[in-house]
């Protein structure tokens, strides 16, 4: 695809000429100050400007890529990655200081019973809640109604389908508790039951 053929008949040749200059000039700066290359839009806007537009608590970033839908509550110095989607139909409070790490999913509603009974049932909505200082992995999913207490670990790719209560590490599809998380003086350690 010719992409300045595409954008001629909405803009000039230009804008598009100015617009890959800049994105050239970010990627090396990016490349040089952090060591990485991102999507254009990461480099253009600025992910802890985002996450105060949506009056998320102060320190907290959101990536460009996360969706954002409905009613949601972040608290402060929270990241929240990129390619996730964070569902506050149903109302959703994150608290503070908390990783919603790449790829995750939260959701606060489902249409499966309006899908199952040919419409003739609603949407369904429920809030979910994440307590403080609560990390999820990569790649995970959370389903409506679910609360997850504070200093829990949910590992990567887990299905959370179960509340999970304060100190939790969680593991797998469906999420179990496979330990907790042990908070000392000047270290925290991870005690395993299985």
């Amino acid at each position: 695809m010719d992409r300045k053929k595409v954008i001629s008949g909405h803009t000039s040749e230009t804008l598009f000429n100015e617009l890959n200059h800049l994105h050239d000039l970010f990627s090396k700066a990016f490349k040089n100050q952090f060591d990485r290359s991102l999507p254009f839009s990461e480099e253009m806007f600025d992910r802890w400007e985002r996450a105060k537009k949506l009056n998320f608590g102060e320190g907290t970033s959101v990536y460009d890529s996360a969706f954002i839908f409905g009613t949601v509550n972040v608290g402060k110095n929270c990241w929240i990655g990129p390619f996730t989607i964070v569902d506050g139909s149903g109302g959703l409070n994150i608290g503070d200081n908390c990783t919603i790490s790449a790829g995750t999913h939260i959701y606060t509603h489902d249409n499966v019973k309006k899908t199952l009974s040919g419409g003739k049932l609603p949407m369904e909505h429920a809030p979910v809640t994440i307590g403080t200082c609560t990390y999820i992995g990569p790649q995970c999913m959370v389903v409506k109604g679910i609360t997850i207490g504070k200093h829990c670990l949910v590992a990567s790719n887990s299905f959370v389908s179960r509340n999970l209560p304060d100190f939790s590490i969680a593991a797998g599809n469906p999420a179990k508790i496979i330990g907790k998380v042990v908070m000392k003086e000047n270290s925290i350690e991870f005690e395993y039951t299985t």
